[in-house]
């Protein structure tokens, strides 16, 4: 059951210890019968402390029990794993990607969720008795996954403990779903120290207190508040921005203000190598401005820092129209207050928010699980021997992501019709890349080929982007020379293989460190599926071509809906029959139809990487394609893309040959002549019949005595005559003449133009109204009128009683007069005109 939460007042702490150390006691006493739940600040010592306590040994035994610490960042599992091996004797390891020091003697091992979850799924973390899962409050997917399968693990295991710790988190709720389906003798407790705390003075700068977060003008409020803080403060000033490019303008902005000062100003983000990352985090003789996405919030101490400008904004993925969408979105209150802390870690400092004291912030960001798609997790699961769907999560996930990722992955053969991982998902789920990329990887038909796509694979999967794109049109024309394709996929997988070439050096175009991880993470890929090595990989050229189209083309059977074309009137779209892409900035495909050498553009691409924003309607969901390889319109072919249709008015003459159209995503890809039959040829036949082509006149006729009989059937007169068998079987539907059409050819046997020999004209008549009572009829409701000047084509809508005479042709500027006009007792009579429609009286 849930019990109280423990407040633990800090006041009288000893001189060198930490806000945690108040919990010992109580800890270790709660951990005996409870998982647990702890909260404390940043910088309490959770971190450091709680895994030593968990790892103390046993009086009974005499033996340390092995702790496994989850840490969200990759950057933290290793600073961690450093300083608590430093601070005992027992044996702390760490593992992340691509390194591990944790063995089977490891008693405290710090690994990133990835790694919980894959040895979840090898052997149930059996040899662990605690399981850590650290700042709890991120919710990435893969903590609240795995927390998730833990709890199913310990209902039937009670000397399994879990601990999740957090800075900002709703810790009831998260206690009591603890609590729940839990082994009968465990409970779950809340447990809470507060940390040394400084005063921060707290500033609202927007002028009116119900302005939101906006970045409409960022760079001039950042400005302001920078200036402001330089002659209040001596210490760092920490700046709370969304991404990259707010980043550099609010920098460049600042800059310029500060012409001839020492003040440093530095960059922080998810892109800037490790070096940099150090001379941040370390201690600086200088005062500095930081500005910073919010990888400052949790993970990262900067030191040294004694005021904050938040901007209030961060970028966040969600799901839009089934797809996960990039958003630039105001941060929720609890982000906000741990932004303001980093302001009173060592002093008394100074916050500076750019909206409003009264704006509204929701009280926690939404989990990712709620945001993203998932693919990834539902594979995760199914490889643990779970379906995610019968998971319980501390909030719920979407059904219509669920049903998409199960889609997805039925579609790859990952799983099977009772979400059961199958021998392909299993080879799929260890590799450390997108499950998309394991998918191709594995679909590849040769070893050349799949070396290309491990390359690719590793190239598009590091944090950091590898490649720039250059804007210069010199730089252009050298990359043109150096990869001739045009193909953005081939360019990075030589940048991955290949010496880099003098231009890229020369002007920075490759990111030294996350071509580094591409070449490691390739390497990887290879060892694991006991492939060559880099080292043994051949260079690329226009010499491999033909290899390119071989892997594009094995590429396109696997995953088809990779393949988009272009729109016939936008040429910056491509589409593939159920979403659409435009091309972006990063990609070297050509925006327009003719290349920089007048050379005719490609129609078609296969797209490897895209991103997706919020557009401008509320629904709207843009998407950019960053990594497109041109193809041939004859490999969509190839692979059986698109869908054939008889083309518009193209049969040839007395061989009664049509063209046939090979239509994808609504483009036109390719046509031929072909001696049609079956549906394909009645349908030749129905439309030959219909442009005069065949039995001359007829199509006239059945035109004027199915509009005839359309309107006679709306005014419900069918019910008043006595019904050959023939009009029975047609209902109370109005008819279609190719439907009509269609039918009766059927009906008569005719498979082929040839067939229509054997059949004359009058076999296709359609006669619905008697033919005594046809002549009044169409006097009383005529569907042609010709008046003096003005011709009219008639509109009958029975179940309103109302009538519209629309201009066909003529001079007259006036309308037709009431008395010109048939007696349609009791309907009511309108005129149109173009868009001007006005009554007949």
């Amino acid at each position: 059951m849930t019990q109280p939460i423990d407040s633990i007042s800090t006041n009288s702490l000893p001189a060198g210890s930490l806000p945690i150390d108040k919990l010992f006691d109580e800890f270790k006493t709660a951990i005996k019968d409870n998982h647990l739940v702890v909260e404390s600040d940043t910088g309490s010592g959770k971190s450091t402390r709680l895994p030593l306590w968990c790892a103390e040994m046993e009086p009974d035994t005499g033996s340390a029990k092995r702790v496994l610490v989850v840490e969200p960042r990759r950057v933290a599992c290793l600073a961690l794993a450093s300083y608590v091996g430093s601070q005992t004797n027992l044996a702390v390891g760490h593992a992340i990607r691509f390194d591990s020091t944790v063995t089977e003697n490891t008693q405290i091992a710090f690994v990133t969720p990835g790694i919980a979850l894959r040895w979840l799924q090898e052997d149930g973390l059996a040899n662990f008795d605690t399981v850590i899962i650290d700042e709890f409050h991120e919710r990435r997917w893969d903590t609240d996954l795995l927390l998730a399968m833990l709890k199913r693990k310990v209902s039937d295991c009670s000397a399994l403990r879990l601990i999740l710790t957090s800075a900002t988190i709703d810790g009831e709720r998260l206690t009591s779903y603890l609590a729940t389906d839990t082994a009968d003798d465990v409970g779950a407790k809340r447990l809470y120290a507060q940390g040394r705390r400084f005063h921060v003075e707290l500033r609202y700068q927007a002028k009116e207190s119900h302005h939101l977060p906006d970045v409409r003008g960022v760079e001039q409020a950042v400005k302001t508040a920078v200036t402001q803080l330089l002659s209040e403060t001596g210490g760092d000033i920490l700046v709370f921005l969304p991404g990259k490019r707010e980043i550099q303008s609010c920098l460049q902005a600042c800059h310029a203000g500060l012409a001839g000062s020492e003040v440093e100003l530095l960059s922080l983000h998810g892109g800037i190598n490790p070096v940099e990352q150090k001379k941040i985090l370390s201690e600086s003789s200088g005062q500095r401005v930081i500005f910073s996405t919010n990888v400052a919030e949790t993970s990262l101490t900067v030191p040294g820092v004694t005021a904050v400008v938040d901007s209030g904004l961060e970028r966040r993925t969600h799901q839009r129209n089934g797809r996960t969408v990039l958003s630039l979105v105001r941060i929720s209150a609890a982000s906000s207050e741990q932004r303001k802390g980093r302001a009173g870690r060592t002093q008394d400092g100074i916050c500076i928010r750019l909206w409003g004291k009264g704006a509204p912030l929701e009280a926690m960001t939404p989990p990712e699980l709620q945001r993203e798609e998932l693919v990834e997790p539902m594979l995760a699961a199914a490889g643990c021997g779970y379906r995610l769907s019968g998971l319980k999560f501390v909030d719920n996930i979407p059904d219509k992501a669920l049903a998409i990722a199960e889609q997805k992955l039925l579609s790859m053969g990952a799983i099977d019709s009772d979400g059961k991982i199958t021998l392909h998902g299993k080879n799929l789920s260890p590799l450390p890349i997108d499950t998309q990329f394991a998918h191709l990887i594995s679909a590849m038909p040769d070893d050349e080929c799949r070396g290309l796509m491990i390359d690719l694979a590793a190239a598009l999967s590091v944090p950091q982007r590898l490649f720039k794109l250059p804007t210069s049109e010199l730089l252009l024309r050298d990359l043109s020379e150096w990869e001739g394709l045009g193909c953005d996929a081939f360019t990075l997988i030589r940048l991955v293989r290949e010496p880099l070439a003098e231009f890229m050096t020369d002007n920075a175009l490759v990111e030294p460190a996350a071509r580094k991880e591409a070449r490691f993470l390739s390497n990887q890929i290879r060892s694991a599926l006991q492939l060559e090595g880099l080292k043994g990989a051949e260079a690329l050229g226009v010499k491999d071509s033909g290899l390119r189209l071989r892997w594009l083309s094995a590429v396109i059977k696997a995953l088809p809906e990779l393949v988009f074309v272009r729109r016939e009137k936008r040429v910056n779209a491509l589409g593939n029959g159920y979403s659409e892409v435009q091309i972006g900035r990063d990609s070297r495909f050509c925006s327009e139809l003719k290349d920089l050498n007048g050379k005719e553009s490609a129609l078609a691409a296969v797209v490897f990487d895209q991103h997706s924003i919020a557009g401008k309607g509320s629904k709207q969901t843009l998407n950019l394609a960053s990594c497109m390889a041109p193809v041939p319109l004859k490999l969509l072919l190839e692979a059986g893309l698109g869908e054939e249709r008889l083309a518009d008015n193209r049969e040839q003459g007395a061989s009664h040959k049509v063209v046939v159209e090979t239509v994808y995503a609504g483009r036109v890809i390719a046509s031929r002549l072909k001696a049609v039959e079956g549906e394909q040829a009645i349908e030749a036949i129905v439309r030959s019949i219909a442009l005069g082509r065949q039995f001359k006149g007829l199509a006239n006729r059945l035109n004027s005595d199915i509009c005839a009989w359309n309107i006679w059937l709306a005014l419900g007169k069918h019910r008043e005559q006595e019904q050959t068998e023939e009009l029975k079987s047609l209902g109370d539907m109005p008819l279609v003449l190719e439907a009509y059409l269609m039918d009766k050819l059927c009906e008569l046997g005719v498979e082929s133009f040839d067939d229509l020999e054997l059949i004359e004209a009058e076999d296709l008549l359609f006669e619905g109204i008697p033919e005594w009572e046809r002549e009044a009829f169409d006097a009383m409701y005529p569907t042609q009128l010709s008046l003096a000047e003005l011709k009219l084509t008639v509109e009958y809508q029975p179940k309103r009683k109302l009538v519209t005479l629309v201009y066909a042709s003529g001079l007259r500027k006036t309308g037709p007069k009431r008395w010109e006009l048939p007696r349609w007792t009791g309907w009511k009579i309108q005129y149109r005109k173009a868009s001007r429609v006005v009554d007949v009286k």
